[in-house]
């Protein structure tokens, strides 16, 4: 086992409670610093940034660990770079400069930070509540250096494989303007003119109606959760980017009001149709279900809708690309409506407008691409999570001094 020694937060890292600049000086332009109210914009452990301040209230310098302190208490992220932070969040730093450290040293004991939670309509948590927390780490820094090298070598592949992810499924977004909207794929034929303006003139348009159907998801009670293995798929577990998370999955007792439409499979094609963010950043978003939890059955909520093509030379692929292209983003949006809460008339779904061969059979060499790029995406998906369920046995393990590093060279 290892020496450890118990210490109060305070102690070795110096926290630096956010405070908001006045809206008047925020702006997109980029203008000042990168500017985060909150932990909207976190992403696996960098932020991205879509808002900037010229007045500079409090600076979390670059490197600094990132929490938010506001409902949702507790998320974790680091700057890539210097920023001003608002009232939604803290900025961490080690006195000794192993910021790496002291994330995962946060990210094990975020139990025990939850505990001190405030607050009945939003929870938080102060400046005294962080600094007194109470927290054990090895007496060697070496063990500390030690053990982030192991965890870092983890998130690093992790982050390595999402960004590779988000490149196939970018070069699918290319792939398919390019071949249906731009049509950049073809030579020596002719165009004619359509609702869509020039397309081959051996093709025609489409409205999604007439070659897909959509199926509303479950409405369910919340008398109806409990621990069972048949498990929801609900908004909760959307990204802003397209993708899913895989935990937090609702689990629910099975009903004989449950469809055989409710189910997902993988390859399913699945369209957020709510959204709590009031930006629309995920409301209209589309997924491709590729790496189903391991239950026996998961069904989707009715904030979700599933969208099945009607014919059989239109496969989940090709649909999923038509759905996840940045025109039918755009077209969605106009269908959306809600205050609070964004809701999406699914029948803005239905009259969106493609363009494809008379004869869908010269569809196959195009799916047969895009079909590649999406299982290399499973591929690592499936791999990422391995990887953070590894993380996620290690982590209690190596905090806790269950697993002796001391004798370990890196």
């Amino acid at each position: 086992m290892v020496d450890l020694k118990f210490v109060e937060l305070g102690d070795i890292a110096e926290v630096t409670m956010g405070q908001s600049p006045k809206s008047e000086y925020y702006n997109t332009d980029k203008e000042g610093l990168p500017f985060l109210q909150g932990n909207k914009t976190f992403g696996f452990k960098y932020p991205s940034f879509d808002m900037y301040t010229s007045s500079i209230t409090k600076i979390a310098k670059k490197d600094s660990i990132l929490m938010s302190v506001r409902a949702p208490v507790g998320d974790l992220n680091i700057a890539s770079e210097d920023l001003c932070i608002g009232r939604g969040l803290c900025s961490l730093n080690m006195k000794n400069d192993n910021n790496n450290f002291l994330y995962y040293l946060l990210k094990f004991n975020l139990p025990n930070l939850l505990n001190r939670e405030s607050g009945t309509v939003f929870g938080s948590i102060n400046k005294k509540d962080i600094e007194t927390l109470e927290v054990a780490i090895p007496k060697e820094e070496s063990i500390q250096y030690k053990i982030v090298d192991i965890l870092l070598s983890i998130d690093n592949l992790i982050i390595i494989l999402k960004k590779i992810n988000h490149n196939l499924d970018t070069i699918a977004k290319l792939i398919y303007k390019g071949y249906f909207e731009d049509f950049k794929f073809f030579s020596d034929i002719r165009f004619k003119n359509s609702e869509l303006g020039k397309i081959p003139d051996n093709w025609k348009t489409f409205d999604l109606n007439s070659i897909a159907k959509i199926y509303n998801g479950y409405s369910y009670k919340s008398k109806e959760l409990q621990k069972s293995n048949c498990a929801m798929l609900t908004i909760k577990n959307f990204n802003r980017n397209g993708s899913f998370k895989t935990e937090g999955f609702k689990e629910i007792v099975y009903s004989e009001k449950i469809k055989d439409f409710h189910f997902i499979n993988e390859n399913d094609v699945l369209i957020a149709c709510t959204d709590v963010t009031q930006n629309a950043d995920i409301i209209g978003n589309c997924i491709l279900l590729q790496n189903k939890k391991d239950y026996k059955e998961i069904i989707m909520s009715m904030d979700l809708v599933k969208v099945e093509s009607k014919f059989p030379e239109i496969n989940n692929f090709l649909l999923a690309s038509i759905l996840k292209s940045y025109r039918f983003k755009k077209h969605i949006l106009g269908y959306v409506n809600g205050t609070t809460v964004l809701h999406l008339d699914k029948k803005g779904i239905l009259n969106f407008t493609v363009a494809l061969p008379q004869d869908l059979s010269k569809l196959v060499n195009i799916e047969k691409k895009l079909e590649y790029i999406y299982r290399k995406i499973s591929i690592n998906s499936k791999e990422i999570n391995y990887l953070e369920n590894l993380k996620s046995i290690l982590l209690p393990k190596l905090m806790s001094g269950e697993i002796d590093v001391s004798n370990i060279k890196l």
